[in-house]
């Protein structure tokens, strides 16, 4: 089993419209064409792990109004590449390990912020598919993106039914 100590705690949240549809956020001032992902951030000393994917979605996107659907069970792990500059290698992290949450967008859609509070993470959003997710990301992140896809599938064909 890998020590997980080097990895950075991570929660990530793929949000769900009522139709299926999932949540997709183009990384501010990235070009493509792997520039898409879903909100995401680190988990602050002692934080509890769904009040920390809160927190994350609404600074990133502005959403507060979710309903839990799921989450990943244990953690999942990537690396950081090699060459790979950034904060958290600068800090010592090899990656981040994560859990992942499944939430339900119940609000209406002039509720989305990106303004991420004067540090955007996103500078375009849109609804998309969850299967199309891993082929968006940067390719490292994509293995880690295809565990949340199985996770999540069933999600996908809400259809406006009640979690």
């Amino acid at each position: 089993m890998t020590d997980l100590t080097a990895y950075r705690p991570n929660v990530g949240v793929v949000l769900f419209h009522p139709d299926g549809r999932v949540w997709l956020g183009r990384r501010f001032g990235t070009t493509g064409p792997h520039n898409w992902q879903f909100p995401q951030g680190g988990v602050d000393s002692g934080e509890d792990l769904y009040l920390a994917a809160c927190r994350e979605l609404a600074e990133e996107t502005g959403v507060k109004t979710t309903t839990l659907l799921g989450r990943t069970d244990g953690w999942l792990a990537y690396d950081f590449p090699p060459g790979h500059n950034g904060s958290k290698i600068a800090k010592g992290w090899k990656g981040q390990r994560q859990v992942w949450f499944a939430l339900r967008f119940d609000g209406d859609e002039s509720e989305f912020d990106l303004s991420g509070q004067g540090h955007p993470e996103f500078d375009a959003w849109r609804w998309g598919r969850l299967d199309e997710a891993p082929d968006l990301v940067v390719p490292f992140k994509k293995a880690i993106y295809e565990k949340v896809v199985a996770a999540f599938h069933d999600f996908a064909g809400l259809r406006g039914r009640a979690a």
